[in-house]
């Protein structure tokens, strides 16, 4: 069966996957072709295309194309949820009760049209609108790899109505226990606090957990934003999520926190600075968000674990990475699993994967997210060529001449086979530096990444040294999780170690990523420490790079002063 899953519903975030019988051939963003953040109002045109081409896929033996937004029937409770508790605000009740499923018919007209682009035939391929957190939930359990039963929590802002998904996945079908609804939302609210907090919500949650550290959660009351219940939780929504006349205004714009939170906790935050009493906020609302994220396990999935021990998150609110490592913790989890392009891109995937199985393909876990686009070195060498400003030479030992540049203190962007799936650079789009080379997270931060210096560099380390660094065998390769780095390796790679003494590590395998992997044994040999300094190759704002132009663009645009593309080194003039 080929499925195509494309993605876009919520207006940010688009994407697209496409599955041969329950493999994944191809995914990637649509951001990254068309070097726009987000890709917001976009669809999927160009993702897709690339899909299509790198499986010598023709749109017309498309089986079904999957979409990660389903219509929702009066006759559930979301949206008489959703109307009950925007009575403030009367013309949006209203709607969500008589004309509650305008968005899916806006989107269903939009992927014919896109179909229709494409070359899809749409009298042969199936269109199969999938609910948004089922979407979530089977991108993380059908690709798992567990094959006990396992405990599902997708969350996130929101799909259509639902918010956040409680389920078990067992023989291959996902069952359904307890959903929230708009406006009761975990990472509505955590996005509404990262937007108070001077960020931009979908893009700036991870500032917020990265600057809580810095502060003292015991140091503000921020229980009145979300009341915990018998059943789960309730948002104020006088203080987050708010909609209409409760809005906070600024500058024309309405935001999604409350002209009553500003009464309370003083105005909005401005500037790049981790300052007080922001930081004392900003570490209030990660615990009060992972409290009740586990109170909801507790309530609703603690049979499960107790069971087996498994359990697979997805949702935007699934790359909390703090929130994790306390799931991980837990003495009832034995396995976790989080779906790593966990946010709304990984939506397509979901989609595809969920009709997939319903289809009746097998499929298998989810070993590496190297689903996009690659280069040859002949292909990088012509980009090149027409750029002034920059000079090349082909290495004949790649990975040793790099290892040396990064043991002299220098960061250097590494460009290397195909582009990785979701938010995370892991060794195919990165930029490098030595994590025991003290200022370099400082330098790569002030002259190449342009972001907040208070932010925290991430690791990737070698398998077989994990158990060393973290303390623990799980298996970690996506940067999902933060893990407690031992005293020892704090002191040996400290440029990778948060001020909390975590750190989110990425752990290679060789038979993923080898010439990535005989870098870092490279480094070792020369460093003593097989771990390197792992972040993204964009600036701020922008999309990680696709293309060798993208790649020759940043560079460029930056500080840095060595490119690895492939064989190639290149240089500035």
């Amino acid at each position: 069966m080929i499925v195509l899953g494309l993605s876009g519903a919520l207006g940010h975030d688009p994407s697209a996957a496409l599955l041969i019988d329950g493999e994944i051939v191809a995914a990637a963003e649509e951001e990254r072709f068309v070097r726009e953040k987000h890709a917001q109002g976009r669809m999927p045109l160009e993702s897709a295309r690339y899909c299509l081409e790198a499986a010598g896929i023709r749109p017309v033996d498309v089986d079904a194309v999957a979409f990660p937004y389903a219509p929702v029937s009066l006759l559930g409770p979301g949206r008489w949820h959703y109307a009950a508790r925007h009575w403030y605000a009367p013309d949006r009740a209203l709607d969500a009760l008589f004309n509650g499923n305008r968005r899916f018919r806006r989107n269903r007209r939009r992927v014919h049209e896109a179909g229709a682009a494409l070359g899809i035939d749409w009298d042969r391929t199936v269109f199969r609108p999938v609910l948004h957190h089922l979407a979530h939930a089977s991108s993380a359990y059908h690709l798992s790899g567990f094959d006990r039963r396992t405990a599902i929590l997708s969350i996130d802002g929101k799909g259509e109505y639902a918010t956040t998904f409680l389920g078990v996945g067992e023989g291959g079908v996902i069952e359904g226990r307890k959903e929230f609804y708009d406006p009761d939302s975990l990472p509505g609210a955590y996005g509404a606090m990262t937007e108070y907090l001077g960020f931009d919500m979908l893009d700036g949650e991870y500032k917020v957990m990265g600057m809580a550290p810095y502060g003292r959660a015991d140091a503000c009351d921020l229980s009145g934003l979300v009341r915990r219940t018998g059943r789960g939780f309730r948002v104020n929504t006088r203080l987050l999520n708010t909609v209409g006349l409760r809005r906070y205004r600024e500058d024309g714009r309405g935001r999604y926190f409350g002209r009553a939170l500003v009464r309370r906790l003083g105005p909005p935050r401005r500037g790049d600075a981790a300052d007080e009493p922001y930081v004392h906020y900003a570490a209030a609302m990660q615990e009060l968000y992972e409290e009740c994220c586990l109170v909801l396990l507790d309530r609703w999935l603690s049979d499960v674990l107790a069971e087996t021990g498994h359990i697979v998150l997805a949702g935007g609110g699934a790359l909390n990475v703090k929130l994790n490592q306390r799931i991980l913790a837990r003495p009832d989890v034995e396995a976790l699993f989080v779906q790593p392009a966990a946010g709304d891109s990984g939506t397509a995937l979901g989609a595809a994967t969920y009709v997939a199985a319903e289809g009746g393909d097998r499929l298998g876990r989810m070993e590496h997210v190297f689903l996009g686009p690659a280069f040859d070195t002949d292909a990088c060498e012509r980009a090149v060529r027409q750029r002034v400003g920059v000079a090349c030479r082909r290495l004949s030992a790649v990975v040793g001449d790099t290892a040396d540049l990064l043991a002299a203190g220098k960061p250097v962007a590494w460009f290397q086979g195909r582009m990785e799936f979701g938010p995370r650079a892991l060794g195919a789009r990165s930029i490098l530096g030595c994590p025991s080379v003290a200022g370099i997270a400082d330098r790569i931060n002030a002259q190449i990444k342009y972001r907040e210096r208070w932010r925290p560099f991430c690791p990737s380390i070698l398998d077989r040294v994990a158990p060393d660094i973290i303390g623990t065998d799980h298996p970690a390769p996506f940067m999902t999780v933060t893990f407690d780095v031992t005293e020892a390796w704090r002191r040996r790679i400290p440029e990778v170690v948060h001020a909390d003494g975590t750190a989110r590590v990425q752990v290679v395998e060789r038979r993923w990523n080898p010439r990535y992997y005989d870098l870092m044994e490279a480094l070792e040999a020369r460093t003593g420490n097989a771990a390197v300094l792992n972040t993204s190759l964009n600036r701020r704002g922008e999309p990680i790079v696709c293309t060798p132009d993208d790649a020759l663009t940043m560079f460029l645009g930056c500080d840095l002063e060595f490119l690895v593309m492939e064989d190639l080194l290149v240089t500035k003039t």
